[in-house]
């Protein structure tokens, strides 16, 4: 694991070496978990990642949204903001969501940018939420209404 991504998702570099067993047992249960749809990503026959809608309430019609590109040559590609069209696109028109909520670090600016560039709002800031080698970190939430992807939507197509 890269430590420098890894912190990105709020993980101290120490616990670096230790994750290629969480992830494996995360799968597993993300795998089992009926409120949790996963997704790997691939690109050219190698894992680079994964995204999912989690803690998805089909009455309330409302999930959760996260990435993880965890390969550092396949960052600024445009691989994110792809897989998290896609993922929309599924969450909006197979699950019939009405709203998708997204929480990340306030430093990570380029998850940030993709999310916004996908149609997200910032809806608010925890303050010093995350306790990260020593420093306080903000989370900011976003969120995306279905009028607000159906809005969008055709003009990802577009650019291509």
């Amino acid at each position: 694991m890269d430590p420098e991504i890894e912190r990105l998702f709020g993980h101290a570099a120490e616990a670096c070496s230790e994750r290629s067993d969480d992830d494996a047992r995360w799968l597993t249960l993300a795998e089992d978990a009926s409120d949790t749809v996963v997704w790997i990503m691939e690109v050219d026959g190698t894992v680079i990642g994964s995204a999912r809608l989690h803690s998805w309430h089909r009455d309330e019609r409302h999930a959760c949204y996260a990435i993880a590109i965890l390969s550092p040559e396949h960052l600024g590609r445009g691989l994110g903001t792809e897989a998290t069209r896609l993922v929309l696109r599924y969450g909006f028109e197979v699950l019939g969501l009405h709203r998708v909520a997204v929480r990340v670090l306030a430093f990570n600016t380029r998850a940030i940018a993709c999310y916004r560039a996908c149609g997200f709002r910032e809806e608010g800031r925890e303050r010093e939420s995350c306790l990260l080698a020593g420093e306080w970190h903000d989370d900011v939430t976003m969120g995306l209404l279905e009028d607000e992807y159906r809005a969008l939507a055709p003009s990802w197509s577009e650019e291509g």
